[in-house]
C-alpha cells in the first residue's frame, strides 16, 4: 500500500510521542505545500474570467473559466481521493499539484495561439491544481485528535493565506513579465501557477515520509486488533453527519463561486484597473484562509452547528452589501468580498470537521474526495450559471440572491440538532 516498512510503522503503534511529532512535522510539510498551492490557486482566480472576456468577446460566459476548472476539480478530487486512499497522501497531493501545474502551462499556449478550444481544455486539468490544494486540508487530521482535527484544518488552511495574497497583487507584475517574453498579459498570472502549483507537488513527493495517512490506518488497525474484550469494532461511516457537513460545504461554494467569479467582470466593466481588481480579490483570498488562525479553535470549543449557521449569517451579509455597493467603491468591495471569504472559511472548516468526525479511517480519504467532488460540482455550477444571471439581469441581483441562498445553513442546522437530539 505504500513504501512505509512495517518495521518503520510498527514503531509509531507503539510510541505515542512518536505520533505527536509525525503530527506535528506533517503540518509543517502541509503548510510550506500550502504557502505555494495558494498563490497557484489565486493568480488563476483573479484573471481567468478577464482572459475568457477578452478571447470570447463577451461577458455572457465569463463564469465558463471558473465553472471549467471547478468541473476539472470534481474529477481530480476523485482521483486524488482514491490515489490517497490506496497509496497516501503524499502520492495523491503529489500527483494532483502536478497535474494542475501542467494545466496552469496549457492555459498560458492556449492564450498565445488565442485558442479557445485549447484554454477550455486547460482549464480542466487546471482543476487538478485547486481539488488539490482544498483536500491538503485533509492530511494534518490523519493523526489529530478529535478535538485537534478543526485547528488542525485550519492550520492547513491559513497557511494557505500567504500564496493566496500574494497571487492576485502581483497580477500586474506577472502581466509586465508575460508582455515582456511575448505572452498575452492575462496569461501572466497562470505562469505563476504553474511555477507554484508544481512547487507543491514536489515538496509533498519529497518531504510527506513517512505517509501520515498510512501511519493512521496501521495504528487504527493495531486499535482493532487489541480491543480489551477482544472484539474488533466495525468500521461505521455516519451518513447523517456526513450529509450535513457536504451540505454545509456545498452551499457556501455555491454562493462563494458565483460572487467571486463575477466581482472582476464587475470592476473591468466600471474600469477599474487591473491593480484594484487584485486588490479585492487578494482581500477576498486572505479572508477565506486567514481567519483559518481562530476559526478551527472556535469550531473545536463552541462546536461545528454553531459555526455553521454563523457561516449563513455573515454570507448574507456579503451578499447585502456586494448588491448596494456603489460600482466606484473598491473600499464596500473588498468589505463584500472578505466578508464573503470569511463565511466560506467558517462553512468549510465547520463541514470539513463533521466529515472527518463521521468517517472512520479506512474509508476516510476516498469519502473526503467523493464530497469535494459534490463541492467542485456545486461551485461549477454556480460559477457557470452566474455569468449568465448578470447578463440577464446585474451584479447586484446576482449578489443578494446568493446571500440569500446562503440562509438555507440555518434549517440544515436546526434539523440536524433536533434529529440530534
Amino acid at each position: 500500500m505504500s513504501d512505509e516498512s512495517n518495521d518503520v510503522a510498527q514503531g509509531y503503534i507503539d510510541n505515542p510521542e512518536k505520533q505527536k511529532q509525525l503530527y506535528k512535522r506533517t503540518l509543517i510539510i502541509v503548510v510550506i505545500s500550502q504557502m505555494f498551492g495558494g498563490a497557484g490557486l489565486a493568480a488563476g482566480i483573479t484573471v481567468g474570467a478577464l482572459l475568457a472576456e477578452q478571447m470570447l468577446g463577451t461577458n455572457a460566459f465569463a463564469g465558463l473559466p471558473a465553472a471549467l476548472f471547478t468541473l476539472g476539480s470534481a474529477g481530480a478530487a476523485l482521483i486524488v481521493g482514491r490515489l490517497s486512499n490506496r497509496f497516501g497522501r503524499r502520492m495523491g497531493l503529489a500527483t494532483g499539484f502536478i497535474t494542475g501545474g501542467l494545466g496552469a502551462l496549457g492555459v498560458v499556449f492556449a492564450a498565445i495561439i488565442n485558442s479557445v478550444f485549447l484554454l477550455f481544455a486547460a482549464l480542466l486539468v487546471y482543476g487538478a491544481g485547486t481539488a488539490t490544494n482544498l483536500q491538503a486540508r485533509y492530511a494534518g487530521t490523519d493523526l489529530a485528535t478529535n478535538k485537534q482535527r478543526a485547528t488542525a484544518v485550519s492550520i492547513a488552511m491559513v497557511s494557505t493565506t500567504f500564496g493566496a495574497v500574494a497571487g492576485p497583487n502581483l497580477v500586474g507584475l506577472m502581466g509586465e513579465f508575460a508582455l515582456s517574453i511575448g505572452v498575452p498579459e492575462l496569461a501572466g498570472p497562470f505562469i505563476l501557477s504553474a511555477t507554484a502549483f508544481i512547487l507543491a507537488g514536489l515538496v509533498l513527493f519529497t518531504f510527506l515520509r513517512p505517509d501520515p495517512f498510512i501511519i493512521a490506518l496501521k495504528i487504527n488497525a493495531n486499535k482493532q486488533r487489541t480491543k480489551i474484550n477482544g472484539e474488533p469494532e466495525k468500521n461505521q461511516n455516519n451518513k447523517k453527519g456526513i450529509t450535513v457537513g457536504a451540505t454545509i460545504m456545498v452551499l457556501t461554494q455555491i454562493v462563494m463561486l458565483a460572487i467571486m467569479t463575477m466581482t472582476p467582470v464587475h470592476m473591468g466593466n466600471h474600469g477599474h484597473s487591473l491593480s484594484a481588481i487584485g486588490l479585492v480579490i487578494g482581500f477576498h483570498i486572505g479572508s477565506m484562509y486567514l481567519p483559518s488562525l481562530f476559526t478551527g479553535i472556535l469550531v473545536d470549543k463552541i462546536g461545528r452547528f454553531a459555526m455553521a449557521m454563523t457561516s449563513g449569517v455573515i454570507l448574507l451579509l456579503s451578499g447585502v452589501i456586494a448588491a448596494i455597493a456603489p460600482s466606484n467603491s473598491v473600499f464596500l468591495l473588498v468589505v463584500a468580498l472578505s466578508l464573503l471569504g470569511i463565511g466560506w472559511n467558517f462553512g468549510l472548516i465547520s463541514g470539513t470537521a463533521l466529515i472527518v468526525d463521521s468517517t472512520e479511517p479506512s474509508t476516510r480519504a476516498k469519502t473526503q474526495g467523493t464530497m469535494d467532488v459534490f463541492i467542485a460540482l456545486a461551485g461549477a455550477s454556480g460559477s457557470a450559471l452566474s455569468g449568465m444571471v448578470v447578463a440577464g439581469t446585474s451584479y447586484d441581483t446576482l449578489s443578494l440572491a446568493g446571500g440569500i441562498l446562503s440562509l438555507i445553513l440555518i434549517p440544515v442546522v436546526i434539523w440536524a440538532r433536533s434529529s440530534k437530539d
